[in-house]
């Protein structure tokens, strides 16, 4: 479990010099052609690589957010062999965008009714 924590935390970093860049576009792109790995080494399911990733950004020293988090956590779900997708919505009042994480049409990385509040915008 240290190793998929300490794989969680690199990849919070690595989004993070794509916000801070403002390089939303590099980021979408990222996660949208990020290959699923058909072999895994070691299987991990989606609820403990989640797991992993609520820990790492416990412990990350800046406030972690939802597009951050979705993009990591996207890319290392597909990175251990799970098909999944970042998906991005929005509500119109108040205005508000959010990002979450969906395997087979479940959310994984937050609360199960996000698509009921936001409106689907995209999926990658």
């Amino acid at each position: 479990m240290a190793s998929l924590v300490w794989q969680s935390y690199r990849s919070l970093i690595h989004f993070e010099f794509y916000l801070r860049r403002g390089n939303f576009q590099a980021l979408y792109t990222k996660v949208r052609t990020y290959p699923l790995r058909t072999s895994a080494r070691t299987v991990r399911s989606a609820q403990e690589i989640c797991r992993a990733m609520d820990l790492a950004c416990i412990w990350y020293p800046k406030e972690v957010l939802c597009l951050q988090r979705s993009a990591s956590t996207a890319c290392l779900l597909k990175a251990h062999g799970v098909a999944a997708e970042m998906v991005i919505g929005a509500q119109q009042i108040p205005f508000k965008a959010h990002a979450w994480v969906e395997v087979n049409g479940q959310v994984v990385n937050d609360k199960p009714y996000m698509s009921e509040m936001y409106a689907v915008l995209d999926r990658c």
